[in-house]
């Protein structure tokens, strides 16, 4: 395997075992939207904002019962879209933050960066500090991030836009708490995805005394559910955190392409960028390891740097989500 001065990788390959479409039953079901056409409402979301006018970039908010204010998504469609034909999608997950929104990815420059590539990216609004989660208790009515995002985004799109609705047609990343959210959510509804990516994203809640819990329930309080939790103060939902935790869903994982970056050098005199970072890497490095105690293929990168999304790994990523799914 080579390895340049700038990156790390591995990847772990295992013979045999059953695929992908034989451990779901088949091919799936190919997505129903036609020709170009304004989207319309469904699955409990309805529009209230829309700008469809730049040829690539959909914008829509929407009115859902899940979420207790309009949460937006940005829909990126390949540069030849209108050729007609359907394209994998990969579902795009922004970090936390004030700052930190479905408009995220676009201000660091998504466009440019995906010219000429046939996917169709769709980035939702997914809370300051939501951790792609419905939280155990909220002070601000209904903030049901997993609800949104599984029950009502994800078959809205497919019934909306030229997509392949199945496990081969579909891929899950992110960024921060976001790469949470792909590794969450690829385990928990396995036949939805069939690549993941965390990029600088924690993979362990329970490790060092489950600092991530903790840090997700006390971000939550704060950004989002004034007091209330992701997981549940003083005691946590046990058996949630078990079922959001990736290392300990690791057969979930089987038949995915899996694609981990964690950096190596965070500012030790920015205190967020390195207890994050030193976090991730910890905790990406025990999900490596039972991984590959279990025999499940994976590539992972250690980088220079902190906690930050970087353009060469998601270009790299990129490219191989486009190499795994079924091809526009």
């Amino acid at each position: 395997m080579s390895q340049s001065n700038m990156s790390r990788r591995q990847v772990l390959k295992t013979a045999g075992g059953v695929t992908a479409a034989a451990a779901l039953g088949g091919a799936g079901v190919i997505g129903s939207a036609t020709a170009a056409h304004a989207a319309g409402d469904g699955f409990g979301l309805r529009i209230v904002e829309r700008n469809e006018s730049d040829p690539r970039m959909k914008y829509y908010r929407f009115a859902t019962d899940a979420v207790g204010w309009n949460p937006g998504v940005n829909v990126l469609l390949p540069s030849d879209y209108s050729s007609g034909r359907r394209y994998p999608v990969l579902y795009l997950f922004h970090g936390g933050g004030l700052d930190q929104d479905f408009i995220a990815f676009d201000r660091w420059g998504i466009r440019p960066i995906t010219v000429g590539k046939p996917i169709i990216i769709v980035m939702p609004d997914g809370g300051h500090a939501g951790w792609y989660s419905n939280p155990v208790s909220s002070n601000v009515g209904p903030r049901n991030w997993e609800t949104f995002h599984i029950a009502q985004l994800l078959p809205w799109i497919d019934a909306n836009f030229r997509t392949y609705a199945e496990y081969n047609g579909r891929a899950v990343s992110g960024f921060s708490m976001g790469g949470f959210g792909a590794l969450k959510y690829a385990a928990k509804y396995y036949g939805h995805f069939a690549s993941v990516s965390a990029h600088s994203g924690p993979a362990s809640l329970r490790r060092d005394a489950g600092l991530v819990v903790h840090w997700a329930n006390v971000s939550s309080a704060v950004a989002d559910l004034a007091g209330g939790t992701v997981y549940g103060a003083p005691l946590w939902d046990e058996a949630r955190v078990t079922a959001d935790n990736p290392v300990e869903r690791i057969p979930s994982y089987l038949n995915k392409r899996i694609f981990l970056v964690a950096g190596t050098s965070p500012d030790p005199v920015n205190w967020a960028d390195y207890v994050n970072e030193t976090q991730v890497l910890a905790g990406q490095r025990e999900f490596r390891a039972r991984l590959g105690d279990a025999g499940i293929p994976h590539e992972w990168h250690e980088e220079p740097g902190g906690h930050v999304l970087r353009e060469g790994m998601f270009r790299l990523d990129l490219d191989g989500i486009i190499g795994r799914l079924r091809k526009a």
